[in-house]
């Protein structure tokens, strides 16, 4: 299988960014009702808005596209009128970087779980860098701190690394991405690892 994107790469990307987009946009609120909870309990779900590029390299298995959904999506969220502004727009680009960095380590040659969360990791950490950049960081006290960064990694390792492993298995289970990729017992064993 070539590994330069093709037109269908492309829109097939695109779509799965606008999607995502859309779900950004209503994880907002999710986000907003845990908050009052304290303790930083919202930065367990914050790993959703870290899902559309690995769900996209996941299904793609080409480079440049994790880095085209996570930006393209954090994009439509501004358009659908989310929460984050045109702001949204630099975490998209630098978590979708990340993502794609970590599956670079690897050469793509490898789209496993471990993988997938390791670049939820990355998305993680994009976006705390972004956080000290807008200085949201500094509002907080230490214990809360430690709290938000530790959260925040577990939100990222669970929904945007094996929660992706487990849809886009089950997206290719029901045959929908063979229109992108054919799927052979190779692509199963590799997401099982």
């Amino acid at each position: 299988m070539s590994k330069k994107l093709k037109l269908s790469d492309i829109l097939v990307t695109i779509v799965i960014a606008l999607v995502f987009g859309i779900i950004y946009k209503l994880w907002g609120p999710v986000s907003t009702v845990l908050k009052p909870l304290g303790f930083q309990i919202d930065q367990l779900v914050y790993g959703m808005w870290f899902m559309a590029g690995p769900v996209a390299i996941l299904i793609t298995r080409k480079p440049g596209t994790a880095l085209l959904a996570e930006t393209a999506a954090a994009m439509g969220e501004v358009l659908f009128a989310g929460q984050g502004g045109i702001i949204s727009f630099y975490y998209g680009l630098a978590q979708g970087l990340f993502v794609e960095l970590a599956f670079l380590f690897f050469r793509y040659k490898r789209y496993d779980m471990l993988v997938t969360v390791l670049s939820g990791f990355g998305a993680a950490l994009a976006s705390l860098i972004l956080d000290i950049g807008f200085g949201y960081i500094f509002e907080l006290a230490g214990w809360n701190l430690a709290l938000n960064i530790i959260f925040r990694f577990i939100g990222a390792g669970l929904i945007s690394g094996v929660f992706a492993v487990v849809l886009v298995k089950a997206l290719d289970a029901t045959g929908v991405t063979s229109l992108v990729r054919p799927v052979s017992k190779d692509d199963y064993d590799v997401l099982d690892q």
